[in-house]
Parts: structure tokens; sequence; C-alpha cells
């Protein structure tokens, strides 16, 4: 069983709005709705389960009504303290109903531009390993500073990834990484793959997707918004011109 488990319990206070940026409306459709849908529609996604805070989970069990013909949706999980929490949280209750060697796909709300190439990529390289992560090239010189004031020391750019999500891993294994972590180690990760590398497990590098951004800021709102206007026009002129 392949089980992604979606994390939209952000609150987006580094965009500086009310509303969290994962329910942001853009063109008619949450932020959340865009990756969702991909899921649901892709055929090797078993199970979807969402982290979500209970304030917005009938709006979100309204939205991909519509999608789940397949009966993916298996519930939602409780933000946890931080990020690592709130995908402990969804582990815990995805264990009950998937097996230890079953793969769990983990993707961002708040990362709509997810391809299902990605998502193909990603199960694939999974075969063999404990975990898949894509990651992409460091285009620029890399410096490491120990007090944020002056350089410490030049990293190799070769040898250094930026890391993306969708991350997939062996619910199993992955589980007990995390577990192993409890109860303050796990409030300083920052990165999902972050708990395997600490606990050994083996992790493959795939090529990530440029395209596949998060919006943290609102240039990055504005960016997918762009994007989502260029499509929508595009196929709306196209489909005028066919019935000219």
């Amino acid at each position: 069983m392949n089980v992604a488990l979606i994390l939209s319990g952000g609150t987006g206070t580094r965009l500086g709005v009310d509303t969290p940026k994962q329910y942001i409306e853009i063109c008619g459709k949450p932020v959340i709705s865009y990756s969702i849908e991909r899921l649901f529609a892709h055929g090797r996604i078993d199970a979807i389960h969402i982290v979500a805070a209970p304030a917005w989970q009938e709006q979100i069990r309204a939205w991909i009504q519509a999608l789940d013909a397949g009966n993916k949706f298996k519930g939602f999980s409780s933000p946890g303290e931080n990020r690592q929490l709130s995908i402990l949280n969804g582990l815990t209750d995805i264990r009950e109903y998937a097996g230890e060697l079953d793969l769990v796909f983990i993707h961002d709300a708040a990362r709509p531009m997810l391809s299902d190439r990605l998502i193909t990529d990603c199960l694939d390289a999974a075969a063999g390993h404990d975990g898949v992560v894509p990651v992409l090239p460091m285009k620029d010189t890399v410096y490491s500073s120990r007090d944020g004031k002056k350089i410490t020391a030049l990293l190799k750019r070769s040898e250094v990834y930026a890391g993306q999500a969708p991350e997939v891993f062996r619910l199993g294994a992955y589980y007990e990484a995390n577990i192993r972590l409890l109860p303050d180690q796990i409030l300083e990760i920052n990165g999902s793959t972050e708990p395997a590398v600490m606990a050994g497990l083996d992790v493959a590098m795939i090529p990530g997707d440029e395209g596949n951004f998060k919006i943290t800021t609102k240039a990055d709102l504005e960016r997918f918004k762009k994007i989502v206007e260029e499509v929508y026009c595009n196929c709306y002129a196209a489909r005028r011109e066919n019935l000219q």
C-alpha cells in the first residue's frame, strides 16, 4: 500500500495573512486542492491521510468529496507542536490500517505544483531502499557561518543538495526513527528526512523538480497565481479556438 500523508497544519504566519496559505483560493480553488487532486487521480496512490487543524477538517472534506470516487481518503490527524510531530501524529494513525513495509508519501499542502511524474519517480525509486527524497543541485556558491555574520567555511557545491517534498519512507522503519527522537530531539528537526538519516536508514536521492516550489512568502503566492492564470487563460483560449 502507498499512503500519501498531506501536511496541512501550518498557520502560514510568514505570509502575513489571516488565512493559512494552503487554504487561500487561487482561481477558485484552495492551494491545497491542486496537489491533492494529483494524488487522488494517481493510480499508485492507494490511500490519503491529511494532517489539519480541526477547524478546517470539514471544509477540506467538502473540497475532496467530488475527488474521492475510489474511497482513498482515510481520515485526519491533528497537527503537532512542530512539523515533525505533525508527521508522527499522521504516522501513528496510518499504522492502524497500513503495514510496516508499506510506503508513506509525505507532501506539503503548500507545494501545489506536484506532478504525476514526480509521484511516479518517488515510488519507483523506493524499491530496495528505506526512503527516497527528491533533491536539487546547488547553483550558487555555498558558505557556512556559525554566527550568521561572517563566513566560517566554503562548502563543496557538488556535494550539497537542496531537499524537496514529497519524501517517501517505509512506514515501520520511519516511524521507529521518529519515536527514537522523543521527547526533545524531535522538536529540533527541520526536514522530514533528518530522522531517517539520523537512524541510519538507506535513503536514495532522485532529481527534484524546479517547478515544485513551496509557497512560503507573498512572492511565492504571486508566482503560483501567475502560473495558474496563464494555464487557465491558455486552456480557455484553446477551447474558444476549437469552438470557432
